[in-house]
């Protein structure tokens, strides 16, 4: 299966309202409202101006989900964050590590050319989410235990995941 990222883009919206279902949704908090689901939207098109980049997953040319990185604060210092959600129907079919190994390249190149770039990545999966887990596993992250984790930053609301790590350089 060709795995590819395309940088987030107006015409994703359909994709981010695709994602928006409980199932999806579960390990964070439920689905949005649509006004919170387009206020989702314009942050990802204006990742790119904060250190950070938006992707729609392409699988074999068709819309299988989402992958991204930013810049954020975590227990004192500054790092890149990664979150993804990959499709029912494209679930369990290597889709998902596909595209964390093609993040991880393009993050690897932004932090080699960019010296004062955090040179460690993080991601937040709930502690019950076995998928995501063990991607971060499959993907060469060390797992630093359980943490509360804010999500949304500076909703209040805070998911009981675990803290995975990946130094980039």
């Amino acid at each position: 299966m060709d795995v590819r990222l395309e940088p987030w883009s107006d015409s994703h919206l359909d994709l981010l309202r695709r994602i928006n279902t409980p199932a999806m949704r579960r390990h964070v908090g439920g689905p949005e409202s649509p006004e919170l689901l387009l206020a989702r939207h314009r942050r990802y098109l204006e990742l790119p101006s904060l250190g950070g980049t938006m992707y729609a997953v392409l699988a074999d040319g068709e819309r299988a989900g989402s992958i991204a990185h930013h810049r954020r604060e975590w227990r004192g210092a500054e790092v890149h964050e990664a979150g993804w959600n990959v499709l029912p129907e494209f679930q369990g079919r290597g889709v998902a590590a596909a595209a964390g190994r093609a993040l991880l390249t393009a993050l690897r190149a932004l932090v080699a050319a960019d010296p004062a770039a955090p040179g460690v990545l993080h991601a937040f999966p709930a502690v019950d989410n076995a998928p995501s887990n063990a991607l971060c596993a499959r993907l060469g992250f060390s797992c630093d235990g359980p943490c509360a984790f804010e999500y949304p930053q500076r909703s209040g609301r805070f998911l009981h995941s675990n803290d995975w790590r990946l130094r980039l350089r």
